[in-house]
């Protein structure tokens, strides 16, 4: 994800930056991912254990309405974070949180504890490491931001594929590939946050502190969702009422 005019990608990496110096930024990066998370979690549990919200959720006019919702509050808060208040933009994040927890609490219908609890863990794992290596390494990774969108872009074509011809093996592959394609991104993203933080603008203002973490926060958030479902996919589970 971009990071508005404070993610100048020609400023040198902050190797010798310190976890102090990021803290700041960092901290309610990750405080507004796990509140991101929280939220999509009790938001999917009560839709999971509501028959209302649930025949409401398979309504196709209703989920492609949240999804395009979803979609839209993304792009806003990207396109309009330099102009929104903190306050804004912490409900437009909440309000994505929420909707995405609606539209993923069929998940919890289709997958018993043990799988949702294997890939969470296995999740959790994955994103910690690549987040460490995105704050520690030394190599300049928006040189694999072009080839990360790329691979993105064809992971979701070939989504869409799939979706027409419902080839379990190409499911496997797309599954794989979209863990790895968001581990990378994962690493990205961290390095941009780093990055963005090493700003002398944010680092003097804690409005843009505030609304640039949430910014952060909603990258981190979307990569951490997105290799748990893949990761839930390889591991299959079968149904929650088995």
């Amino acid at each position: 994800m971009a990071y508005g005019s404070f993610l100048d990608k020609t400023r040198e990496i902050p190797l010798t930056q310190t976890y102090g110096e990021v803290k700041p930024l960092l901290k309610w990066v990750y405080a507004w991912m796990m509140i991101g998370l929280l939220v999509t979690t009790a938001t999917a549990i009560f839709t999971a254990s509501t028959p209302a919200l649930i025949e409401l959720s398979l309504n196709p006019i209703v989920a492609i309405g949240a999804f395009v919702l979803q979609i839209g509050l993304v792009i806003a808060l990207g396109a309009l974070i330099n102009r929104l208040s903190p306050a804004a933009a912490a409900v437009m994040f909440l309000v994505y949180a929420a909707t995405l927890g609606f539209s993923l609490s069929l998940v919890l219908l289709v997958f018993n504890v043990g799988s949702l609890a294997a890939a969470f863990g296995t999740t959790a794992i994955l994103f910690g490491i690549m987040t460490f290596i995105g704050f520690t390494t030394d190599i300049d990774l928006s040189r694999f931001g072009s080839l990360l969108l790329m691979a993105l872009i064809g992971l979701i074509i070939a989504s869409i594929v799939n979706i027409l011809i419902g080839s379990s093996f190409l499911t496997l592959i797309i599954s794989i590939v979209g863990v790895l394609i968001f581990m990378g991104l994962t690493a990205y993203d961290t390095q941009n946050i780093k990055r963005m933080a090493a700003a002398p603008e944010i680092q003097a203002d804690g409005s843009l502190v505030a609304k640039y973490a949430i910014y952060g926060a909603l990258s981190l958030y979307i990569n951490f969702i997105n290799i748990f479902l893949f990761l839930l996919q390889i591991m299959g589970g079968g149904s929650s009422s088995d």
